[in-house]
């Protein structure tokens, strides 16, 4: 067992920047901010995941362009596209093959000059199964219904990457939270709107110098922890008022798909 390995907590650049970056090992987070009167492009060899959590926004591909309510989910087609963003508002662009990234956009680049052998890679993007693999789909969180034994998070996928997303008011439950580990992923958990604290427990191995105290991390709107694999985490709200958070994984999770949790899983292959 590999347990070395800390969680990491980033911030986004200040609303001041247009655009930055937080990397996990087989994804990126670009926090996008909108500025009157341009655009911002997009490059990726695979899918984007693109979050409009509290604007709409117009987005362009090579093939069509789009409207998307606020609130909504999208998953873009390979490719280029141009988002435009009313000025001030934010979205979250997910991809797992960034085209043209600078490494001195991404805020914690320098966390993965060594990889993580225990992460699995993406071997190969699932077939995406729609009639026009060019389309954008979109999905207004709203009309998503929870899926059956999970009445508290929904859940998206593109063809390399999977994502929860958790919304509720006030704080959460102390008596129902839900400590978990994973083997081979790294999650990403993007706070969007709200404050969080990470609770993360190491497990004790058999070389007592790799262990750990139990770490619980603040954590605010704007903010990614990436916890490693193998590392007992949790996540909860604090204080009032309403709590988004998105935990990103890459490759998608074939677990939450096989139980029949992931809403648009039907348009994939794997």
């Amino acid at each position: 067992m590999m347990t070395s390995r800390p969680v990491s907590l980033s911030y986004f650049a200040k609303q001041t920047d247009t655009s930055s970056i937080i990397r996990g090992q087989n994804f990126t987070v670009e926090c996008i901010i909108g500025a009157a009167g341009s655009d911002h492009a997009i490059h990726s060899d695979h899918e984007t995941i693109l979050i409009l959590p509290e604007s709409g926004a117009t987005l362009a591909s090579d093939f069509e362009t789009a409207d998307i309510a606020a609130r909504s989910i999208a998953v873009v087609p390979a490719g280029s596209a141009r988002l435009t963003l009313p000025e001030g508002a934010r979205a979250y662009a997910l991809t797992t093959a960034r085209i043209g990234t600078d490494p001195l956009n991404v805020v914690n680049s320098t966390d993965y000059q060594t990889l993580d052998e225990r992460v699995l890679p993406i071997a190969k993007p699932m077939e995406r199964l729609a009639k026009d693999e060019r389309q954008i789909r979109v999905y207004p969180v709203d009309e998503v219904p929870f899926p059956d034994g999970n009445p508290r998070l929904k859940f998206f996928q593109s063809a390399t990457m999977s994502i929860n997303w958790v919304e509720y008011d006030g704080q959460r439950d102390r008596t129902k939270l839900s400590p978990h580990s994973h083997d081979d992923f790294e999650q990403g958990s993007l706070a969007i709107t709200g404050d969080f604290v990470h609770h993360i427990r190491t497990p004790w191995a058999s070389n007592a110098e790799l262990w750990r105290e139990d770490q619980h991390i603040e954590a605010s709107a704007g903010s990614m922890a990436i916890i490693p694999p193998e590392l007992i985490h949790t996540t909860e709200g604090v204080g009032p008022g309403q709590h988004i958070l998105i935990d990103v994984f890459a490759p998608p999770r074939t677990d939450f798909i096989a139980k029949g949790w992931v809403f648009n899983a039907g348009d994939y292959r794997g």
